[in-house]
């Protein structure tokens, strides 16, 4: 009995690794082997980095909110202490986004805290 060889699901599976190689450049786009590696290693990196991308964030909306608060004469977490005192519930991101773009806003947060 000949050996039966599901074409078909293999022909599928690679094709999927191919469309998601698409672009890369020279053999990584459109070379099975290289193209598999590639296609995992990137998939690798998007796993990491989308956990990395929550860290990042966190750390800038912190940056913005400590240079915001010390053109008011406080420290970042001087102003976060006396905000979770008061019992106000904003976060870091509404905060960040509040003395980037609303500074007068930001002013009204700061002089109810202080």
């Amino acid at each position: 009995m000949p050996r039966s060889v599901n074409h078909v699901a293999s022909k599928a599976r690679r094709k999927k690794v191919l469309q998601l190689a698409k672009g890369y450049f020279g053999a990584r786009g459109n070379v099975w082997t290289v193209a598999k590696n590639t296609v995992e290693k990137g998939l690798q990196y998007a796993y990491r980095d989308r956990r990395a991308k929550k860290r990042d964030f966190r750390a800038l909306w912190i940056q913005r909110i400590n240079a915001g608060a010390r053109e008011h004469g406080m420290s970042y977490s001087e102003l976060m202490g006396k905000i979770h005192a008061k019992g106000l519930e904003l976060n870091r991101k509404t905060l960040a986004d509040l003395a980037m773009n609303h500074p007068a806003a930001f002013k009204a947060v700061v002089d109810q805290v202080k």
